[in-house]
């Protein structure tokens, strides 16, 4: 497993051959597919639709046939390589990172809830006639936001992804599929993620909520790690990241603030934290919402 690659959202752009924009989200429009049989993860979520012909999926040891019109649903650290099957294919592709999806939602377990974003296999919906009326109608509405100058064009594709994973779930629903969730599978993940909801205010350390778990860290960051694909320590860093994030938008809080507010020793061990994870400044990320 030490050789699969993990592909970045910049590294899928250079595959598709769109102009690197840095931002966390990425649509495109496959004719064929640039990576065809090689095993890869990535650091994004997707949501794929396969408008016409067929492709050959493999994930983890399970192998798909999938016909279109389909859905597929992709969580960050499946392992998948993909096979044109017929010459025709045409396939909607949007790719997105957690934080830009949760950036303004207030709970960062939205998509871990979901059965479909399982880190340990795909999912594939072939689409009944209502719901591919359905799909084909928001990834037309993508496509025109993409294409078009839009001040709030990202805010826009963030909804729409919001769309996308409702109607997934709305389908999961309808079929008694979607019923088991990571949170009901993994006792554990349930229990820290309740703990992190409590505390990441005050608490950012991994020994905290280890030894509220009475698991050692090494065991609670492995056993996370492997139930979602992220370290416990990633999702308390996670957390404490898109908190920031929502309060900076409050322009009436001070950077100083915010820093008290999450409990940070003073603001330059917070600006350095924020831009360890975001790549800019808590004064950068303002002037940029």
């Amino acid at each position: 497993m030490n050789d699969i690659q993990t592909f970045s959202l910049s590294r899928h752009r250079r595959l598709f051959s769109v102009q690197d924009n840095k931002l966390e989200y990425l649509f495109v429009q496959a004719a064929d597919h640039p990576y065809l049989e090689e095993p890869y993860r990535a650091e994004s979520y997707a949501v794929a639709f396969l408008k016409e012909g067929s492709i050959h999926l493999q994930a983890g040891l399970n192998h798909y046939d999938v016909e279109a019109p389909s859905i597929i649903a992709l969580g960050p650290s499946v392992i998948r390589s993909f096979r044109k099957r017929r010459d025709l294919m045409k396939m909607d592709i949007l790719f997105f990172k957690d934080t830009f999806l949760l950036e303004r939602y207030a709970d960062l377990f939205f998509l871990v809830k979901h059965k479909f974003f399982e880190n340990n296999d795909l999912h594939v919906v072939h689409l009944e006639p209502q719901y591919e009326t359905r799909f084909k109608k928001i990834f037309e509405l993508i496509e025109l936001t993409q294409s078009a100058v839009n001040h709030h064009q990202a805010e826009i594709i963030r909804n729409y992804i919001f769309a996308l994973v409702y109607e997934i779930d709305a389908y999961y629903r309808q079929h008694s599929l979607g019923t088991q969730t990571l949170l009901n599978a993994y006792p554990l993940f349930a229990k820290f993620r309740q703990l992190l909801a409590r505390n990441y205010m005050k608490e950012r350390k991994l020994d905290f909520y280890a030894r509220q778990l009475h698991v050692t860290r090494k065991y609670l960051s492995a056993a996370i790690k492997k139930q979602t694909g992220k370290s416990a320590g990633e999702w308390i860093d996670e957390t404490i990241t898109l908190e920031a994030k929502v309060l900076l938008q409050n322009r009436v809080l001070t950077v100083s603030q915010v820093s008290d507010m999450l409990n940070f020793s003073d603001q330059s061990v917070f600006g350095k934290f924020f831009k360890a994870k975001t790549g800019m400044s808590p004064v950068e990320y303002r002037k940029k919402i």
